[in-house]
């Protein structure tokens, strides 16, 4: 999931601390970098762009596909992105430098016995979310989940009961000029 790197669009809290135009410059690099390392012959790279309009945006490598992410708040969005797929399918955050193909494979290799796998972020979030058949999902997957705070990942798996859940790697998003200087 991708938003169009436009200044005082991306990376706002980022932009509080290093300038707007930084935040953004960071972002636009970071996302490119990560579209370059991921791109792996045993999955199929397609992103889920915001604005919807942005899907015609040449800032993104013409050939991979892209699907508008739509309307609603981040759970309504990522929860129609993952049903966009029969499954298995894995959903990524692109602010997170430390993704690469061997975590993208331990999550896909968790789905074979799990109906979901999550990659917890540092600061209680998550940077991934795959499922194994996505239509099998709850119809409350998402729901009333306090996104942006360290309750994220524990609000979304409450959303999840009954279901077979595995946690990978923990990894280290970056929302502001003190997650930047950590890097």
């Amino acid at each position: 999931m991708v938003k169009e790197p436009r200044p005082g669009r991306v990376k706002t809290r980022l932009g509080k601390g290093i300038g707007v135009i930084p935040a953004t410059w960071w972002f636009r690099h970071q996302s490119a970098g990560l579209i370059r390392r991921l791109r792996d012959p045993r999955w199929q790279i397609v992103l889920a762009v915001a604005p919807d309009r942005a899907v015609t945006s040449r800032v993104w490598p013409a050939d991979l596909p892209r699907l508008p992410q739509g309307h609603g708040d981040l759970g309504q969005r990522m929860k129609r992105m993952l049903q966009s797929f029969p499954g298995p399918v894995c959903l990524i955050g692109a602010d997170i430098p430390g993704i690469t193909c061997s975590c993208v494979a331990r999550a896909f290799s968790a789905l074979g016995d799990h109906d979901a796998v999550f990659g917890p972020a540092d600061d209680g979030g998550y940077w991934l979310v795959g499922a194994k058949h996505p239509a099998r999902l709850p119809r409350r997957l998402f729901e009333n989940v306090r996104w942006s705070t360290e309750h994220a990942l524990a609000d979304t798996l409450a959303t999840l009961p009954g279901q077979r859940v595995s946690l990978i790697d923990t990894l280290q998003d970056v929302d502001t000029a003190a997650d930047l200087a950590r890097r």
